[in-house]
């Protein structure tokens, strides 16, 4: 590697920085991308997870518009510190969602 490349960090697996070291810098910018959402999708499947509520669960899919699919999950979204809720749920690697409304009706 060259001197004014970065440093990986060192818990980093081996072949995971032989492999990154060889991308283009388009291709290290889609893994980013990538890995940020993987990252984010893994996070709210935790979550999900620590968080089951049946009646949350039955009450949602009741709800489910017709274009989102039934193993769409309901999610909070903070925006200009406002609270909205989305349907999720994921598209081969993408990872969809559609506006329910806000958390708060009166919002």
């Amino acid at each position: 590697m060259a001197d004014n490349y970065p440093t990986p960090p060192e818990d980093l697996p081996t072949d995971v920085v032989e492999t990154l070291d060889g991308c283009s810098p388009a291709v290290l910018r889609q893994v980013a991308a990538y890995a940020e959402e993987l990252a984010e999708s893994r996070e709210q499947g935790d979550r999900t997870e620590e968080e089951p509520d049946e009646d949350a669960v039955d009450e949602e899919v009741d709800d489910l518009p017709e274009d989102v699919p039934s193993r769409a999950t309901l999610t909070v979204k903070e925006i200009n510190d406002n609270r909205y809720n989305y349907w999720q749920w994921r598209e081969g690697d993408q990872v969809k969602s559609k506006y329910k409304g806000p958390v708060n009706p009166s919002e």
